[in-house]
C-alpha cells in the first residue's frame, strides 16, 4: 500500500522561496571594518535571480560546478542560493589550502566558473595558469583582477546587466547541489556531494529544538568559514527560519567579532574552540558586552571545559559542542545536558562530544567491525550513517572509509547510555602505551583548563619501553612559568599515572589545519627531525 502524499521535491529552491516569501524582511548585515553593508532578504533574493541569470548566460549549466573562493559575507550567500537552485553545483573553496592543495580541488571538481572575493585576488592568481577547466572569472568587490589573466568579470557589472525574475528549472533532488573537499591528514582531499534532498532534511534536522533552535528572533554570527563544511548547515538553516545574518568577511579577530555581537545584538554564533577563546580573552581584559548572546556552538575540534566554564562566567550562557565531519553535512550530534541534569553538572555535559539527533545514527565497532555497548566504557571506532552522510567520495570511492553501509569517521571514542558519544582520540592519533590506549584529547583539555596554558596538543612518540609514550606540546599564557614538572602535578590525579607525560615541549603556537585544528602530523614530523626542545622529566615512570 502506497501513500497519498505527494511527491514533493527537497530542493534548495524550495528553502530559497520559503525564505523570501515568509521572511523577506529578514537581513543580511555584511561587516566591512566601518558601516556595515544591510540588505534585506527580499534584496539578496533577487540578487541572488539575477546571478543564476548571468551564470546561465555565461553557459552554466545542469551539473555544472561553480567554485567560490570567498569570505563569509552577502555576495557568497547569494551564490548558495542561486547557484544550487539553478542546477548548477556550488563548490567552495578553502582559502587557507596551500596552493597545491587548491589547485587540485578546482580541477578535481572541473570548476568551469569561479566566483573570487577581491582581497583573495592573490590566492587565486598563484595558481590561475594551472586550472585546467576554469573558462571565467568572477570578482567580487574591489581588487586589482590584472593577474588573472583575461576572462575576468565584475560581479556587480554582471549581475546588473540582467533583469529581474529567473525561470529557476525543475530539479530531482537526488541531483548534486553542493560540494565540498575533505582537508584530511594523509593524500588528496576528497571531494563530497551533497544532493538537494540532504541539505533540506540536514536543515530540518539541525533546526530541530534538539540540535539547534534558531527562529526569526535570532540574529546569527557565522563566524564558521563558509567554504568549510556548508559552514555547518547555517546559510540554509537562518535563511528557512528568518533569522538575520551577521557576516563577518575577513574580520575574524576578537576585537571586530566583540563590537559586532555588542552591536547588531547577536544571539547566536558558532565558530572553533581557537576564536571562542580569542573571544573571551578579549571580553576578559576590554569592556564588551555581550548580553545579547543566548546560545554558541563550538565544533571543529574538542571544546576544552576550562573554556566552557570561563566563558559561562564571563555571558551566563554554556557553549554547546557540537560534532560531525564534511562528509555528515557537517553536524551528527551536539551536547545538550540531558533532562535530570543536576545544577553544576552542566559543564560535564557541555564538553561531551554530544548526542546524535533524530536522522543520524551511531555506533562504535572494535578493529574486527565488531558492534560494541553504549555502556560508557567500550572503546572504539564511531560510524555514522543517514540521509546526509555521504555514502561515497567524488571520483574516489576510498572502500576503506566505509563499512557494511556504515561511514567510518576516523574517531574513536565511547557511547554512554544517555547516547552520549565522547570522542576520545582520532584513529590517527591514538597513543598505544605498552597495549594500553591513552587519550591525546583528555589531556589537552585537562592541560588547557590550567590558568597558565593557553593551547596543548599532545602527541605519541616512540619509546624504547613503552612502544608509545605522550609528548605534551603547550603554549603558555604570558608571564606563565615554564615548568614542565608543575604542569604534570597539575595532571596527576586527574588521569591514570601511567597517562602523565614525561616529555613536554614549550613552543610560541600549535600549528593548525586549514580549518583551524591542531596539526598533529605538523608536531609529529618536527619532533622526528629534531626541531622541538623537548623538555624530559628523567624523574617520571610510566606506572
Amino acid at each position: 500500500m502506497l501513500s497519498t502524499m505527494m511527491d514533493f521535491p527537497l530542493t534548495v529552491q524550495h528553502i530559497f522561496r520559503h525564505g523570501r516569501r515568509i521572511y523577506g524582511d529578514s537581513e543580511v548585515v555584511t561587516w566591512t571594518g566601518a558601516e556595515p553593508r544591510r540588505a534585506s532578504f527580499e534584496t539578496v533574493a533577487g540578487r541572488a535571480e539575477r546571478l543564476a541569470a548571468a551564470l546561465k548566460r555565461l553557459g552554466v549549466g545542469p551539473g555544472d560546478r561553480v567554485g567560490t573562493l570567498q569570505w563569509n559575507d552577502q555576495e557568497h550567500l547569494e551564490a548558495y542560493l542561486a547557484v544550487p537552485g539553478m542546477g548548477a553545483v556550488l563548490h567552495t573553496l578553502n582559502l587557507r589550502l596551500f596552493p597545491d592543495q587548491l589547485a587540485f580541488i578546482v580541477n578535481h571538481g572541473e570548476d568551469k566558473v569561479v566566483i573570487v572575493d577581491g582581497s583573495l585576488i592573490p590566492v587565486l592568481a598563484r595558481i590561475r595558469d594551472r586550472l585546467t577547466t576554469v573558462e571565467r572569472i568572477v570578482v567580487a568587490g574591489e581588487g586589482d583582477a590584472s593577474a588573472l589573466g583575461g576572462d575576468v568579470l565584475r560581479y556587480e557589472e554582471l549581475i546588473a546587466a540582467e533583469g529581474p525574475g529567473f525561470a529557476w528549472p525543475d530539479l530531482d533532488e537526488r541531483a548534486a547541489a553542493a560540494m565540498c573537499y575533505t582537508t584530511g591528514t594523509t593524500g588528496d582531499p576528497k571531494g563530497v556531494v551533497y544532493s538537494h534532498r540532504s541539505i533540506f532534511l540536514h536543515t530540518l534536522g539541525v533546526g530541530q529544538g534538539a540540535a539547534i533552535p534558531l527562529n526569526q528572533h535570532d540574529r546569527v554570527l557565522a563566524i564558521v568559514p563558509m567554504f568549510h563544511a556548508l559552514s555547518w548547515g547555517l546559510p540554509y538553516l537562518g535563511w528557512s527560519c528568518g533569522a538575520d545574518f551577521v557576516m563577518p568577511g575577513p574580520f575574524l579577530q576578537a576585537e571586530p567579532l566583540a563590537r559586532m555581537i555588542a552591536s547588531e545584538k547577536v544571539t547566536y554564533a558558532a565558530a572553533v574552540p581557537a576564536i571562542l577563546s580569542d573571544l573571551l580573552r578579549y571580553a576578559e581584559g576590554h569592556e564588551t558586552d555581550l548580553s545579547s548572546l543566548r546560545m554558541v556552538m563550538g565544533g571543529g575540534a574538542a571544546v576544552p571545559r576550562a573554556l566552557i566554564e570561563r566563558f559561562h562566567e564571563k555571558t551566563g550562557i554554556w557553549i554547546t559542542q557540537g560534532w560531525g565531519m564534511t562528509e555528515t553535512s557537517p553536524v551528527a550530534a551536539l551536547a545538550w545536558p540531558p533532562r535530570g541534569a543536576r545544577e553544576g553538572e552542566e559543564p560535564a555535559w557541555c564538553a561531551k562530544t554530544g548526542r546524535a539527533f533524530a536522522g543520524v545514527e551511531i555506533r562504535i565497532v572494535d578493529d574486527a567491525g565488531n558492534e560494541l555497548p553504549w555502556d560508557g566504557k567500550a572503546v572504539g571506532e564511531i560510524e555514522a550513517r543517514g540521509p546526509w552522510v555521504t555514502g561515497s567520495y567524488y571520483r574516489n570511492p576510498a572502500p576503506e572509509r566505509f563499512h557494511d553501509g556504515w561511514l567510518r569517521t576516523g574517531d574513536v571514542g565511547c557511547i554512554d547510555s544517555k547516547g552520549f558519544i565522547q570522542i576520545t582520540d582520532r584513529a590517527k592519533d591514538v597513543i598505544k602505551s605498552g597495549g594500553e590506549w591513552i587519550s591525546s584529547v583528555e589531556i589537552e583539555n585537562l592541560l588547557m583548563g590550567h590558568p597558565g596554558v593557553a593551547e596543548a596538543a599532545v602527541i605519541g612518540v616512540p619509546d624504547a619501553t613503552w612502544d608509545e609514550r605522550p609528548l605534551a606540546c603547550v603554549v603558555l599564557r604570558e608571564g606563565a612559568a615554564r615548568d614542565a614538572e608543575a604542569l604534570r602535578g597539575f595532571l596527576d590525579g586527574k588521569v591514570a599515572g601511567w597517562w602523565l607525560p614525561e616529555r613536554w615541549a614549550f613552543l610560541p603556537e600549535i600549528p593548525r589545519t586549514s580549518v583551524g585544528k591542531f596539526d598533529k602530523k605538523v608536531l609529529r614530523a618536527r619532533y622526528a627531525n629534531g626541531e622541538l626542545d623537548v623538555v624530559e622529566l628523567t624523574g617520571a615512570k610510566r606506572g
